[in-house]
């Protein structure tokens, strides 16, 4: 059965509304004893088969049977979209997707009050993205807080609403209003320095990347039989995902739970598009004020690391609402060589991960040049693959170092035979699985200079082996002293470092039996579960009800809700005729400050380890 979602044409930016491969829509009422109804909201992943966080969604979504999801998916790409989705679990009742890459059309043509109430927001937006901070406050600080925060929020706000009334902003927000008003702001007396030289041609730039980051505001996804439906919002990740889900509190009243293991803002300062200096000045802003706003207004939220946990209250995220909840990992697969003390040579170092510039191969082949001369039967075996063009031509570099530095031994260098280096992919003869990447070496080995939760080393930690990384991103906090860690970009230290475990098989065994028993605490399905079914219950619970108990004949059940229901703290038991709670819109559509549920068990614990 073909598990590509269809793809509709509106004139308005409408998502696809499909639902799960194989599975029919349950109304709501047929649904007995979902604890929550979630909105998952996902950006480049589940429930596409490629993409980014796929395994950690699918994963949470299999293991809260209990509860019910909806998912809200933006694709990245075409490609994706045509590569279908990843089988769905039966707790999934719809499937609505959006593509980020592209859109049909420019929308409703407005009227002249709309383009009045347009102009004025977008000015204000404008405005607040290209305001720089009043004198005397901290200008490294990139959480924005005070009037031009609240001028962004509410211009965020204006622009939303006439979105909803219009049918979408797609031209508008191309249009030459838009620019003008860019133009007029980067003019004013309190501009970005680096704004206020910027050109039409760069203005248009920068109207094209706002209209795409606003690209939630124009979707049909915030209707009463949409996200005004479900209990809570999670965004998976920050961007889009978020912003759908705070326009969902906006005007629903809907809690928003956000999650990040890789901060959105972080990630776009490190893949800022070439430009010029007053493009990246202001879509620098545009994500940092968005950042800020998403952060205010969510009820909570979940950094994977304390890595993240830093950016977001750097960007103005309230300490209040930052539960740390490590990523879950399947620990399974790794079972059998993490037991096991044996490993195929305990002369090697191996390294697994995606090949590209940010991982640092080139300090790596050197601090290897260094280890032979001190280990001659030492071997590397870089275990992993090049995405894009980028990555294949990276790849290309390291093999040619690797020839240039062991020339002796140059011939098939790709191969594994009796060479010190290897260049392998999962799935070879040599290497049929990931786990088996791992158990080839006695050391695994990280050299990065950018990272944000290092995957790779948790693996390695599951599977018991001693590792040496490089002191980036959430790498000392992953680890917690069950490895050596080196400065980035020192190919001597990385060396020394090396060479001292290769020497040492004790302390080797030591070293990975700790680092498997932290793993398996803290970075396991499990934990991750059920520190997120306890996050939901709690936020719910502080949130006004919003709809009301029926009887099997649809009827709204008279005191089926107790008076208890509206305050913060546990849940009371609610007993229907029929046995089980139903579910329903209040009378006459909308929401209603009333919703009744079943029992529901005391909150599990979050993972306050790293609070």
């Amino acid at each position: 059965m073909d598990n590509r979602p269809s793809r509709h044409r509106h004139v308005r930016i409408r998502s696809s509304r499909c639902e799960p491969p194989g599975q029919r829509r349950l109304p709501r009422r047929e649904i007995g004893g979902a604890l929550v109804r979630i909105g998952l909201l996902t950006e480049g992943g589940y429930p596409y088969v490629s993409g980014d966080a796929r395994l950690w969604c699918d994963r949470l979504v299999r293991g809260l049977g209990q509860h019910e999801f909806d998912i809200y998916a933006f694709s990245r790409s075409e490609r994706q979209e045509d590569g279908g989705w990843t089988p769905l679990p039966s707790q999934v009742s719809r499937v609505r997707t959006a593509p980020l890459w592209t859109v049909e059309d420019d929308g409703p043509v407005h009227g002249r009050r709309a383009r009045r109430r347009f102009a004025e927001a977008y000015g204000e937006l404008a405005v607040a993205l290209c305001t720089a901070p009043e004198p005397g406050s901290p200008r490294s600080a990139p959480g924005p807080a005070g009037p031009e925060a609240d001028r962004f929020g509410s211009a965020l706000c204006a622009l939303a609403e006439l979105a909803r009334d219009t049918g979408g902003l797609v031209g508008s927000l191309r249009s030459e209003t838009a620019v003008r008003a860019l133009e007029r702001a980067c003019r004013g007396p309190r501009a970005l320095r680096m704004a206020r030289a910027a050109r039409v041609p760069e203005l248009l730039d920068v109207a094209a990347h706002i209209e795409c980051a606003l690209r939630p505001l124009s979707l049909d996804w915030y209707e009463d039989d949409g996200l005004g439906s479900v209990d809570l919002c999670h965004a998976t990740t920050g961007g889009a995902a978020a912003l759908a889900g705070l326009l969902a509190g906006y005007f629903n009243g809907v809690p928003l739970l956000v999650t990040e293991y890789g901060v959105q803002l972080r990630a776009h300062y490190l893949q800022a598009p070439d430009g010029a200096p007053s493009v990246r000045a202001l879509l620098a802003s545009l994500h940092r004020r968005l950042a800020a706003e998403v952060y205010r207004r969510a009820a909570c939220i979940t950094p994977g690391n304390a890595h993240a946990r830093r950016w977001q209250e750097r960007c103005g995220a309230d300490r209040s609402k930052l539960r740390t909840v490590y990523p879950g990992m399947d620990a399974s697969r790794f079972t059998d060589v993490g037991e096991s003390a044996d490993c195929a040579d305990p002369r090697t170092l191996v390294w697994v991960g995606r090949v590209e510039p940010s991982k640092d191969l080139i300090s790596l082949l050197h601090a290897f040049a260094e280890i032979r001369k001190e280990e001659p039967k030492a071997r590397l075996r870089i275990v992993g693959a090049a995405e894009g063009a980028d990555g294949t031509v990276y790849l290309g570099h390291c093999r040619a170092l690797a020839a240039q530095l062991f020339p002796d031994e140059a011939e098939g260098v790709h191969d594994v035979g009796d060479n010190p280096v290897s260049f392998e992919e999962i799935g070879g003869p040599e290497m049929p699985d990931l786990a088996e990447a791992y158990a080839a070496g006695a050391v695994v080995v990280l050299s990065s200079v950018v990272e944000g939760l290092p995957i790779s080393l948790v693996e390695a930690m599951f599977c018991g082996r001693a590792t040496v990384s490089t002191d980036v991103g959430a790498v000392v906090e992953v680890i917690g002293g069950t490895g050596l860690v080196v400065p980035p970009r020192n190919p001597r230290a990385l060396a020394e470092a090396c060479i001292a475990l290769l020497r040492d098989p004790k302390r080797r065994e030591r070293l990975g039996a700790a680092a498997r028993a932290r793993a398996l605490e803290l970075f396991t399905v499990e934990q991750n579960v059920a520190a997120f079914h306890g996050i939901y219950l709690e936020v719910v619970s502080h949130t006004p009800v919003r709809r009301v108990l029926v009887d099997d004949a649809g009827e709204p059940l008279p005191f089926g809700t107790p008076a208890e229901a509206h305050l913060p703290g546990r849940w009371t038991e609610v007993r229907t005729t029929a046995g089980r709670p139903r579910w329903a819109s209040p009378p006459g559509g909308g929401t209603a400050p009333v919703r009744a549920t079943g029992p529901v068990k005391e909150p599990v614990p979050t993972a306050e380890g790293a609070r």
